[in-house]
C-alpha cells in the first residue's frame, strides 16, 4: 500500500472523489501544512494555524498509479483558484499536493506542467507542490461526511 496527500478545497468533496477510485483502500479527512500541532476544525477555520483541509489517500499501486490519483485530484477542483474553491474562501481551502517522496514530487510537477499546457484549464494553476509534514486526522464527524449525511454528489 502507498500513501498520498492532497488539498483541493473542502475535504468532504475531495474525500468522496477519491473513494470512487478503484484501488483506493482508504481516505481520511484532515489537516496539513501548518504550524499548530493537532489542530481542530474550528481552529483551522480561523485561519491562524496555517493548515489546509486535506485528504490522506491509501491505495494499492498494483491497481492504480499515483499519476491516476493526480488526474482525480485535478478533476475534482479548480486548481487556478487561490485560497478558495467555490463558495469556500480562506487559506485552508488552498490547492496543494503534499508529496511523500521525490518520485511523487517529480510526478506532481510533471502532471501540473502537462495540465497547464493542455488547454484544459483557463488561467495559471495555483496548486502548491510541497513536502508533506505531519497530517492530523480531522474530527470523526468529518470522516465519510457525505455518506453519514445522505448527501449525493455527482462526481
Amino acid at each position: 500500500m502507498a500513501t498520498a496527500i492532497f488539498a483541493a478545497g473542502c475535504f468532504w468533496h475531495v474525500e468522496h472523489a477519491f473513494r470512487q477510485v478503484r484501488g483506493v483502500s482508504g481516505v481520511e479527512s484532515g489537516f496539513i501544512g501548518g504550524h499548530v500541532e493537532n489542530p481542530g476544525y474550528k481552529q483551522v477555520c480561523r485561519e491562524d494555524t496555517g493548515h489546509a483541509e486535506a485528504v490522506r489517500v491509501t491505495w494499492d499501486p498494483a491497481q492504480v498509479s499515483y499519476e491516476q490519483l493526480l488526474e482525480t485530484f485535478w478533476q475534482c477542483h479548480d486548481p487556478t483558484q487561490v485560497n478558495r474553491q467555490g463558495p469556500d474562501i480562506g487559506s485552508q481551502y488552498r490547492s496543494a499536493i503534499f508529496y511523500i517522496d521525490e518520485n511523487q514530487r517529480a510526478a506532481a510537477e510533471a502532471s501540473k506542467e502537462d495540465l497547464q499546457w493542455s488547454g484544459r484549464v483557463k488561467g495559471q494553476i495555483a496548486t502548491e507542490i510541497v513536502p508533506a509534514g505531519e497530517f492530523y486526522r480531522a474530527e470523526e464527524y468529518h470522516q465519510r461526511y457525505f455518506e453519514k449525511n445522505g448527501i449525493v454528489c455527482g462526481i
